[in-house]
């Protein structure tokens, strides 16, 4: 599944690659505190539906940001599987100028939603191996294993880059809403260092609606980790 298409940050050779937006059914409520979110309506609102999202962060002199849109592509073939797509465009700007753009397709299938891979604009192709259901809702508290990704240089898979893991998570933001997190393994195909991990986090609502999010991308340095965080404006 491919996730958000970040900025390239020279300075700490950082990049990211996910997405987000409105939904369906209620979580549960103790007291007024919703107890249960609907997990797959939020994966739905994220990689499946239509919306135009920006993300920002600042370091140093330097702000950069990265402009998502999401557009349903409808029935499409992918592995000689019938399937649904949705197109990922990312406009990676710094200082407000565009360094990069890049275009993914997510495809999946519905009822269960089931992710098979995705293709990009560089000709990069995975195929996804998603090892659990996802639930319809899940407790705050919350976590599981999602999805093994293999990456190939292209369609004929003859190289392939790397494999990486996904797993998600929902946490307590506050009565009302929680953050369901995307947690991968790699900073996926990360333009100059792989190495490292990224979390894409959205906050949700009992109906599974986005109502903000963020991204942090970790890579290790000699003094420690880098991290950087971008979060939705």
């Amino acid at each position: 599944m491919k996730t958000l298409g970040l900025c390239t940050l020279a300075a700490l050779s950082l990049s990211a690659c996910a997405t987000g937006m409105t939904g369906g059914t209620t979580g549960n409520t103790q007291n007024n505190v919703v107890t249960q979110y609907p997990v797959e309506t939020a994966m739905l609102n994220i990689y499946t539906k239509a919306r135009s999202d920006k993300l920002m962060t600042t370091i140093g002199n330097q702000s950069a940001s990265a402009e998502i849109n999401v557009t349903p592509k409808g029935q499409m073939m992918f592995n000689n599987k019938a399937v649904q797509g949705a197109e990922v465009n990312t406009i990676n700007k710094v200082n407000n100028q565009i360094t990069d753009q890049s275009v993914a397709i997510n495809y999946f299938t519905l009822n269960p939603l089931v992710f098979h891979g995705f293709t990009d604009s560089s000709g990069k192709y995975s195929l996804s191996n998603q090892t659990t259901t996802i639930p319809k809702m899940a407790s705050v508290g919350s976590s599981s294993k999602l999805i093994t990704e293999t990456v190939y240089a292209d369609s004929s898979m003859r190289k392939k880059i790397g494999t990486y893991n996904q797993d998600w998570s929902l946490t307590r933001d506050s009565n009302n809403t929680a953050w369901f997190c995307i947690e991968t393994s790699g900073n996926l195909l990360l333009k100059v260092d792989p190495q490292g991990t990224s979390s894409e986090c959205y906050k949700i609502n009992a109906r599974g609606d986005i109502l903000a999010s963020k991204v942090t991308i970790s890579q290790p340095a000699n003094n420690g980790t880098n991290t950087v965080t971008f979060t939705s404006r």
